[in-house]
């Protein structure tokens, strides 16, 4: 199954056909999630949101799709001697639950740096975990490197046309619930979704836009594209798509049919999250918000159309998440920290407290510094931390200290 990059590059492209197959061989093995109209999200856009909950997959994301079509398509051989991959995300989850479900033996290679939680999940269903290296490309190695040992399969978790074709059924489904969708908002790793997606949509309804969404720090598949050199790295939140080197198969796909490529930052994919829980009241990563922050960031772009984002993937950190509700509440004012300078003698905090107490903003933290401080011996500084109804209670605060004489600045996020 598994083919050199070179022989890939040149494969014929995807066909609606491909996709149409891979949607009958894997029907009634993964979830046919909804696709769902948000009256709140497109009032907050300017467009017609409809959200396809690629989250609900039983390991929750799509990736389920094309590793699904790809097993199903090994010989007697291949399954019986077992497949490989190299992942520390949705791919790995989602080859092992179907290679085990269909009794075959499935390794992933994942780099020693991988988070507990991400190796128990894959063993969890079923998966064979090996760790190996610093980095993905130390793991992709030594995967390639036991594949020829063993003999087993390898199975890419982008750049393979069985696994796109997979992933387009994505579309299918979409396009079948709600034909008159115009634009389809869909997140680019190593673009394996949009190749999928885009030509089983562009060969049903021609006239439909393709917009890719990465990550402004991993900007590969938008680099490629449109032969720029852009660095690529960093800490995202969206890691589901943080791919350094894009397919070959997949990019000479997307050459072909995609309109464009946008990014989005790190803010407005914390944003978008935040949204999709409060609004939807459903679990989002940062990959899988790509698209709602794509149409945040571009309003002017997507208003008054009739756009469709796929919520790739459900898998985010517990931790993470918390985060960035708190960060988001942060932005929109409703938590706040403020620091100001004080004279060190009693009663000079219960001053400023009934301030806090006469606006009815509530005090969560306070923190006192005395020693580490460029203020005299006989100064201090006060952090406090507190929730408020919205950013203008905070404001009306903050004013009413400054006319009392105080020294408030407000810790900004970054």
């Amino acid at each position: 199954m598994d083919k050199p990059m070179d022989t890939i590059a040149s494969a014929p492209l995807l066909t609606l056909d491909d996709v149409r197959g891979a949607a009958a061989r894997i029907a009634g093995q993964v979830v046919r999630t909804p696709t769902l109209h948000s009256k709140t999200l497109s009032e907050i856009t300017g467009a017609e949101i409809w959200l396809k909950f690629e989250n609900l997959q039983f390991t929750a994301a799509y990736k389920e799709r094309g590793a699904l079509n790809a097993l199903l398509q090994l010989s007697d051989e291949q399954r019986a001697r077992g497949v490989i991959a190299a992942s520390a995300g949705n791919h790995a989850q989602g080859l092992s639950y179907h290679g085990t479900r269909l009794g075959m033996p499935v390794t992933i290679v994942m780099p020693r740096t991988t988070p507990t939680v991400k190796i128990m999940q894959t063993e969890s269903v079923g998966g064979t975990v090996v760790l190996e290296g610093e980095t993905f490309d130390d793991a992709y190695a030594h995967a390639r490197l036991l594949e020829a040992e063993r003999g087993m399969t390898f199975v890419h978790p982008f750049d393979d046309p069985h696994v796109a074709a997979g992933q387009g059924t994505v579309a299918l489904e979409m396009l079948e619930d709600v034909p008159g969708l115009e634009t389809l908002v869909v997140p680019i790793g190593g673009g394996g979704l949009l190749s999928g997606m885009g030509t089983a949509a562009r060969g049903i309804k021609p006239s439909i836009g393709l917009v890719g969404v990465q990550a402004t720090l991993f900007p590969s598949m938008y680099a490629k594209l449109k032969g720029l050199e852009l660095p690529c790295g960093g800490d995202t939140i969206a890691e589901g798509i943080a791919v350094k080197e894009p397919g070959a198969f997949t990019s000479a796909v997307l050459a072909k049919i995609v309109d464009d490529i946008v990014l989005v930052g790190e803010p407005s994919l914390e944003t978008a999250v935040a949204l999709l829980l409060q609004i939807e009241k459903t679990v989002v990563e940062g990959a899988g918000a790509a698209g709602l922050a794509a149409v945040m960031t571009h309003r002017k772009r997507f208003a008054g159309r009739k756009i469709g984002l796929v919520l790739c993937g459900g898998n985010i950190d517990t931790r993470l998440l918390a985060n960035v509700l708190l960060r988001d509440l942060a932005r929109s004012g409703r938590l706040a920290r403020l620091r100001l300078t004080l004279q060190d003698r009693p009663g000079a905090l219960f001053k400023v407290v009934e301030d806090f107490n006469r606006h009815q903003v509530n005090i969560l933290e306070v923190w006192h510094n005395r020693i580490f401080t460029s203020l005299p011996a006989k100064g201090l500084t006060a952090e406090i931390e507190c929730e408020a109804r919205d950013r203008e209670q905070i404001d009306l605060l903050v004013a009413s200290l400054r006319n009392k004489g105080y020294d408030v600045t407000q810790v900004e996020l970054g």
